[in-house]
């Protein structure tokens, strides 16, 4: 039986519609596994919405995407993984934008043998210090483009609380200053608010809002995951139950629901959290998992129900304790999962 996704479409593309209007220039990103809806799905998306470019994260993405989105001057996908002179799955179509972020990386590109001229972004590294250009070497990479043709520059800023204007004006300093032959930035992580300063501050400059989760997981509500009850099973106190031959810890119900790990169930990354909350809840956690519990994602009469154990690849074993409302075999239940990593089985469309 399937994880479902249920998907209120009326809603969910009327949403797009608006994040699109409200954000001029915007580039859909459909990295990974599309945000649950697979990125055959969200090109055709994108492809509806009228964007010239779309972004993928790795280049093995770029042919899926390709071949479902076509833009009104025939679509560009953007890489936003930087290319390596290792990258075995590079693309060089016309079509592919590809992302650099270092002098030896923008040698090794214009050197290639092919005779095509390979199109791309150049990075700046931000707070982040993940991949990118120092000022110094930006202003060397303008020196080094025969053979190559310059899309833009990109900036990717941090998730964080707060404005990232103090930052971005200093970063725009240092693009002005490279002399690069494009008025062109990609952004990542702005508000609109910031935006607009940009577009005040810097007229001359086109800046292109890559944007991902606000665009296709904006209106949760427009969204539903199910999962189906595969099997119910009462016990009592001290019943054997399990792989691993767990023993219940009272009398209740184990229940067993589709979904497991290889949908992303009961998989998360880690982090200490940024704040003392954060950081209470996890240690919280921790001692539940350390006594044998972990909180499941799955709903079950009003409430989020434990593992009995950890997920299955396909299915997970839930302890709902005596007195709660025992869903039938074939009934569906709430899911809450993380869309950058749970897989479908099958996603429903309506309207």
């Amino acid at each position: 039986m399937p994880l479902s996704l249920y998907v209120d479409g009326p809603r969910w593309s009327g949403h797009q519609e608006r994040v699109r209007d409200a954000h001029p220039g915007i580039v859909p990103v459909l990295k990974g596994n599309g945000y649950g809806f697979g990125l055959d799905r969200l090109a055709g998306r994108s492809a509806a919405l009228g964007v010239d470019t779309v972004a993928v994260g790795m280049y093995h993405e770029v042919a899926e995407v390709a071949s479902a989105f076509s833009g009104p001057t025939g679509g560009s996908v953007l890489v936003m993984t930087p290319w390596r002179p290792f990258e075995g799955a590079a693309v060089f179509d016309p079509h592919v934008v590809h992302t650099v972020g270092r002098l030896e990386d923008l040698r090794a590109l214009a050197d290639r043998a092919d005779g095509s001229t390979p199109r791309v972004v150049l990075e700046r590294l931000t707070s982040m210090r993940r991949h990118g250009f120092s000022a110094r070497d930006l202003r060397e990479a303008a020196t080094l483009l025969d053979g190559i043709a310059v899309e833009g520059v990109a900036v990717h800023l941090p998730i964080s609380k707060g404005s990232h204007l103090t930052e971005v004006d200093r970063l725009m300093t240092d693009v002005v200053a490279a002399g690069l032959p494009t008025q062109r930035v990609y952004v990542s992580h702005l508000t609109g608010t910031e935006l607009g300063s940009l577009r005040q501050s810097y007229p001359d400059y086109e800046f292109r809002p890559r944007i991902g989760t606000e665009l296709w997981l904006g209106d949760r509500a427009a969204l539903r995951v199910r999962a189906t009850v595969l099997d119910v099973h009462p016990v009592e106190r001290g019943d054997v139950f399990g792989y691993r031959s767990r023993t219940a810890p009272a009398a209740g119900t184990i229940l067993v629901v589709s979904g497991g790990t290889a949908h992303g169930i009961g998989l998360e990354a880690p982090t200490g959290g940024a704040t003392l909350k954060d950081r209470a809840a996890r240690i919280a956690k921790g001692g539940l998992e350390a006594a044998g519990f972990a909180r499941s994602p799955y709903t079950i009469d009003g409430k989020l129900r434990l593992f009995a154990e950890p997920p299955h690849m396909q299915a997970s074993m839930l302890f709902l304790t005596s007195g709660a409302q025992v869903p039938a075999v074939g009934d569906e239940v709430d899911v809450r999962v993380r869309f950058t990593t749970t897989t479908f089985d099958r996603t429903v469309v309506s309207g």
